[in-house]
C-alpha cells in the first residue's frame, strides 16, 4: 500500500584520537535499534552551468543529498525514516531512489500527495553562487498530520529544503511534544518566492521564536544576514532561546560553531533519545559561549565537480556523527570530509556508496 498524506486523513505504513568521543554510540549506550526521522522535501533538479556544461542536467535533488549522507554516516544501530511528501508525478522516482539506500527503515516510503512535486531550476554562476527557481505545490505539514508519525522516533533531522515544510506554529508544537534532540538546517526558511518561482533572500520574522524550536541549528552566511547583524548576534539569540549549538557554514573556508559552555557531545545537551527514558541533566551553562572555526577539507584532487547539496551532506553527516557520540569538533571534521567528497561526485544518485568509499573517484 502506498502511504498517503496524513494531513489528508491518511497514514504511513574518525580521525581525532585527542578529541572527546564516546566509546560507543548514544544508541549503543542505551540499548536497542534507534530511528531518526528526517523532515524535508524531495525535489527534481534541473541544473544549468554545473562544471561549465552548456546542456542542463536533470536528477534527484533536495533531501536526497541528506539521505545519502545519513546512509553513509549513521552508526550501525540507527536507521532513518524520511517524513517526506512527494507529488504523484514523481512518487515512482522517489520510491526508486529510496530503494537504493541501505540504512532506511524497512517501513519507510514516500508519502504521496495529489499535487505536482517540487521542481527546481538551478543556474550556477560560480561554485559558490547560483540562482534558483522553484515550481510545484507539495503542501506543508500540519501538526495533525505530523504528530502520529513521531511516536517511534528517537531524534529528528529537519532540513527546510523548500522553506515551507513547517510553519512556526507547527515547529513550536513539534518542540513542545517531541522530547528527543532536534537538528535543523534552516536552509530556505529565509527565501521568498516570486510570482515566477524565483527565490530571493528575505528577512526572517520571529527569529527568537524559530530558534526556540531546535537544539542544534545550521545556517550559512547569507542566511545569517537575514536574521542578525553577524553570527555572534545570532548565536546570542539562539543560546538565549534554548539552542545548544549553532553552526555557520562558510563554504570553502570551513565552518564555525558556537556552543553552550557545557556542550561537548550530544549527551551533554540533556535531550534524551525519545524512547530512552528520562532526560539526563545538561552540563551547567555557566561561562562564555564556546566558539571555534574549523577549516574545510579540500576535495579530492582539488577538483570541484558538483557543489550541489554540499550543505545538506554536511549537516546530515554532522548530526549522524553526533548521534554516534562524537564531539562537536570530531563530527564537524567528518562533515567537512563528506562535503569535500560530495563536490567530487555528480548528483545524489550513488552518493551514499561513494561517501562510504565503495566507488572509486571518477
Amino acid at each position: 500500500m502506498t502511504p498517503v498524506d496524513p494531513d489528508a486523513g491518511g497514514h504511513r505504513l574518525n580521525d581525532a584520537a585527542s578529541e572527546p568521543r564516546a566509546d560507543v554510540s548514544v544508541s549503543e549506550a542505551t540499548g536497542g535499534n534507534f530511528r531518526l526521522g528526517v523532515i524535508g522535501s524531495f525535489v527534481w533538479d534541473i541544473i544549468y552551468g554545473r562544471g561549465g556544461r552548456e546542456l542542463p542536467v536533470e536528477e534527484h535533488g533536495g533531501i536526497t543529498y541528506a539521505l545519502g549522507a545519513l546512509d553513509a554516516a549513521l552508526p550501525r544501530d540507527w536507521e532513518f525514516v524520511p517524513l517526506v511528501k512527494v507529488g504523484s508525478d514523481l512518487v515512482q522516482q522517489a520510491r526508486q531512489y529510496m530503494r537504493t539506500l541501505k540504512r532506511i527503515a524497512p517501513d519507510a516510503a514516500p508519502i504521496e500527495v495529489p499535487y505536482p512535486n517540487n521542481r527546481v531550476e538551478l543556474h550556477y554562476y560560480s561554485d559558490q553562487r547560483r540562482s534558483e527557481i522553484m515550481s510545484g505545490g507539495v503542501p506543508p505539514w500540519t501538526w495533525a498530520g505530523l504528530q502520529p508519525l513521531l511516536h517511534d522516533l528517537d531524534a529528528l533531522h529537519v532540513n527546510l529544503i523548500s522553506g515551507f515544510e513547517l510553519d512556526l506554529e507547527t515547529a513550536q508544537l513539534l518542540r513542545q511534544h517531541f522530547r528527543g534532540p532536534i537538528y535543523c538546517d534552516l536552509h530556505s526558511l529565509v527565501l521568498a518566492i516570486g510570482a515566477d518561482g524565483a527565490r530571493s533572500l528575505r528577512p526572517l520574522a520571529h527569529v527568537a521564536d524559530w530558534m526556540s524550536c531546535f537544539d542544534f541549528i545550521q545556517v550559512n552566511e547569507d542566511e545569517v544576514s537575514m536574521m542578525a547583524s553577524d553570527p555572534m548576534e545570532l548565536a546570542a539569540i539562539a543560546m538565549a532561546n534554548g539552542v545548544k549549538s549553532l553552526v555557520v557554514t562558510l563554504g570553502e573556508r570551513g565552518a564555525v560553531y558556537f556552543a553552550t559552555p557545557g556542550l561537548r557531545t550530544l549527551a551533554d545537551s540533556g535531550r534524551p533519545l525519545h524512547r530512552s527514558g528520562s532526560a539526563t541533566p545538561p552540563k551547567p551553562d555557566f561561562g562564555p559561549v564556546r566558539t571555534e572555526l574549523l577549516p574545510a577539507h579540500a576535495p579530492p584532487n582539488d577538483e570541484i565537480v558538483d557543489p550541489t547539496g554540499c550543505g545538506d551532506v554536511w549537516g546530515a553527516t554532522y548530526f549522524a556523527r553526533l548521534l554516534a557520540g562524537d564531539s562537536l569538533t570530531v563530527a564537524m571534521r567528518a562533515a567537512h570530509r563528506a562535503a569535500a567528497l560530495n563536490v567530487a561526485h555528480r548528483g545524489a544518485t550513488g552518493l551514499a556508496a561513494y561517501l562510504r568509499g565503495e566507488l572509486s573517484l571518477s
